[in-house]
């Protein structure tokens, strides 16, 4: 009975991944991830995302203060850490938030404060998108690999 609860969940997992590519949230990038996830790296796609998630965390935080700042917003500044978080973006293959970002980028060359305003309330809505459905992939996934029995080497930190 145990392989039932793990196809399940393998099946859970490859819906939900089939929604988040469908809704252009994810692309191959994500897909290029998974494959170097293996045996010896068990949890490589869950670290490197979290990893992005922590920078993502402070690159909002900065481009919020940035942004309240009326008098001297300092639009390169402010294009420098947008920057940061397309290439972030795209390497963990999150293509919506990168198409913000493309747009967030280039409200902040025109100089266009309410372009940024905009762009940046855009920018969380799909960040915490995309981190509420990748954090139930993750979750989805332990369970497959805890219902499959297959035991990894504890990492300790």
């Amino acid at each position: 009975m145990l392989g039932w609860g793990v196809e399940r969940l393998r099946a859970d997992m490859n819906r939900l991944l089939a929604l988040l590519f469908h809704q252009g949230v994810l692309d191959e990038q994500f897909l290029q991830l998974q494959q170097l996830q293996d045996e010896s790296s068990p949890n490589f796609v869950s670290e490197v995302v979290t990893i992005y998630f922590r920078e993502s965390e402070k690159l909002l935080r900065i481009l919020r203060e940035l942004l309240m700042d009326k008098e001297l917003l300092d639009y390169k500044k402010l294009g420098i850490h947008v920057n940061h978080f397309t290439g972030s973006s795209s390497s963990i293959g999150a293509k919506r938030v990168r198409s913000v970002c493309v747009a967030f980028l280039a409200a902040s060359e025109q100089e266009n404060r309410a372009g940024c305003l905009r762009a940046l309330e855009v920018l969380e809505h799909e960040y915490c998108y995309l981190k509420n459905k990748l954090h139930e992939l993750f979750q989805i996934e332990q369970q497959r690999v805890m219902a499959s029995g297959v035991r990894y080497p504890m990492h300790h930190r």
